[in-house]
């Protein structure tokens, strides 16, 4: 019998069972591919991620951890190199390998597709099928961290169930970026990092391959990602236990609004499109379109032209346009979706009004508090949710609940300034009353 099966072998989980194991707990990973990835079709050379390295498995909850970047730079002879390159943000690919170094030293199942999640008792069976045929896991807690899908607009799904064409979300871009290259021409629909990666690495050899390169993006301008420190004061245990407290409307509402906070493009790499752009326009126009504040409104493949047809919407002067393009690349993003393995669950979990995880704030879903998920909960404690520096934070969180004990000394307030409306105490300062800690302890 186990402590803890934890689904999907994701950033989240791999950190969770690096914390888990000082603390004693007896756990294990399952993951239905026989490797451990991370976003593999966006390994771009030069792309280095968002976060400082600090973010990564364990170091937020543990700077002493032998799981931590740093730690897996030193094994791998690149601690110094790191260290004179003068960059808190590593190399996307680095990461990767940095994840595949620490899966490979803690208790992860490859090859482990779970079916399902059931109560056998006082436990959970979790059975998983695996090439030597089903097997099954008794455990005390559960942790889902199953991750987010691919996700196809409903205007681009005619164009992407169409026989023919290249039509591809950018999850699969590396893997499929020769043949985008030979068709011809091109168009990079999305708003984030992802599209502007993908239009940025397109574009260097737009001319040599002989190709059109057309960026459209509902925004209404290349939105920089908010990045200054006041903001990121939101990435805070106060912030989430503010959003908490809030409506489900104004949650809803919040989550939307809050995007631009992780979703927009860096401006580095805004700033390097442009002086690309300028480059490449020494030696006469540059085949390519950028069209901002544009939406993708239907799609379809013509056969007969051998072309996508894309019908599209100027928002500002709601003027419709079509716009034909050989191959199509969709930047949409990523949604969280219900998996088929907690079916069994379904009667003892909890659910919100629109039918999504009402999500605890010590990350449970049931009553019992011993149903764990991960990266599943931005409509309860914000954007943070698919944050990598907060991952440690949440798993911390998971392994006190599950140890019964304070394994990891858990942040309560770390922001200069207050969320939500303050009262005057006694100092005749002012603090925010009404919000609790994830821990549960009133502040």
């Amino acid at each position: 019998m186990l402590d803890f099966v934890a689904v999907g072998a994701g950033p989240f989980n791999l950190g969770l069972a690096a914390l888990a194991e000082p603390a004693g707990l007896q756990g294990v990973v399952l993951e239905s591919r026989e490797e451990t990835t991370w976003h593999g079709g966006m390994m771009l050379p030069e792309a280095t991620l968002q976060v400082p390295f600090m973010a990564d498995l364990v170091t937020m909850a543990d700077p002493t951890s032998p799981y931590s970047f740093l730690a897996f730079l030193k094994e791998t002879g690149r601690l110094y190199p790191f260290y004179i390159r003068e960059s808190f943000y590593p190399l996307r690919r680095e990461y990767d390998r940095y994840l595949r170094w620490a899966a490979e030293r803690l208790p992860v199942r490859l090859g482990h597709h779970v079916q399902s999640v059931r109560r056998d008792g006082d436990l959970f069976a979790v059975t998983a099928l695996t090439a030597d045929g089903p097997t099954t896991l008794l455990a005390r807690h559960v942790v889902l961290g199953v991750g987010t899908t691919p996700h196809v607009p409903d205007a681009a799904r005619a164009a992407c169930d169409a026989d023919g064409g290249l039509a591809i979300h950018s999850a699969e871009y590396l893997q499929r970026k020769e043949r985008l290259q030979e068709s011809g021409s091109i168009t990079v629909v999305g708003s984030g990092q992802s599209a502007a990666e993908v239009y940025r690495d397109l574009l260097e050899d737009a001319r040599e391959r002989d190709y059109r390169l057309t960026w459209v993006t509902r925004s209404p301008r290349f939105f920089p990602m908010e990045y200054t420190k006041l903001t990121l004061e939101m990435t805070s245990p106060e912030y989430t236990a503010y959003f908490q407290s809030l409506p489900t409307t104004t949650r809803d509402r919040l989550v939307v609004e809050h995007k631009p906070l992780y979703k927009g493009i860096s401006g580095d790499l805004v700033d390097d499109i442009y002086d690309t752009l300028y480059r490449l326009g020494l030696d006469g126009p540059v085949p390519t379109d950028l069209l901002a504040g544009t939406t993708l409104t239907a799609s379809r493949w013509d056969e007969g032209a051998g072309r996508f047809s894309l019908e599209l919407r100027h928002d500002e002067t709601d003027q419709a346009f079509t716009l034909d393009t050989a191959s199509l690349v969709l930047a949409t993003g990523y949604r969280a979706q219900l998996p088929d393995l907690v079916e069994p669950l379904r009667e003892g979990l909890h659910w919100d009004e629109r039918g999504r995880y009402a999500v605890a704030a010590d990350y449970t879903i049931d009553a019992e508090h011993r149903v764990f998920v991960q990266n599943a909960e931005e409509h309860t404690h914000g954007f943070v949710a698919p944050d990598l520096g907060m991952g440690a934070f949440r798993s911390s969180i998971i392994v006190n609940a599950m140890a019964g004990r304070e394994v990891y000394a858990v942040e309560e307030r770390i922001a200069f300034q207050t969320f939500g409306a303050p009262t005057s105490d006694r100092d005749g300062g002012a603090r925010a009353d009404g919000i609790r800690s994830l821990t549960g302890v009133d502040r």
